[in-house]
């Protein structure tokens, strides 16, 4: 049986857009809202490493695997790199990038009439 979620409005599409950031508060929880790519993402604004502000470290991209000596980068602006401590995430999955046991608690997100609204 699936929780019933409420639904919170969190900001409009057109502000987000224009920010590609939000850091919004919801039921008293703040909440990085990201737009990547065309899609929205929410995600609690708290590293799981050491409880910092995840959410408004800088918005990157990163090393991908490669051979010895060669340097590839990608996933730009997918990355989003803790403040304090620079543990990175994928801003679409929530992942951390080194450790698939560690991740940042995600919200759904819903777009309506040109409103985002986080589902908790």
């Amino acid at each position: 049986m699936e929780k019933t979620r409420n639904r919170y409005e969190a900001a409009t599409v057109e502000e987000l857009r224009d920010a590609n950031r939000l850091i919004v508060t919801v039921k008293g929880m703040e909440i990085g809202l990201f737009a990547v790519g065309g899609q929205f993402y929410a995600w609690r604004n708290i590293c799981p490493h050491a409880g910092a502000p995840v959410c408004q470290g800088p918005v990157c991209g990163t090393r991908l695997p490669s051979l010895v000596y060669e340097y590839k980068y990608g996933k730009d602006q997918e990355i989003v790199r803790c403040p304090w401590h620079g543990w990175e995430f994928d801003l679409l999955t929530g992942q951390h990038l080194v450790d698939e046991k560690v991740k940042l608690r995600g919200y759904k997100v819903e777009v309506e009439d040109g409103l985002i609204y986080v589902l908790i």
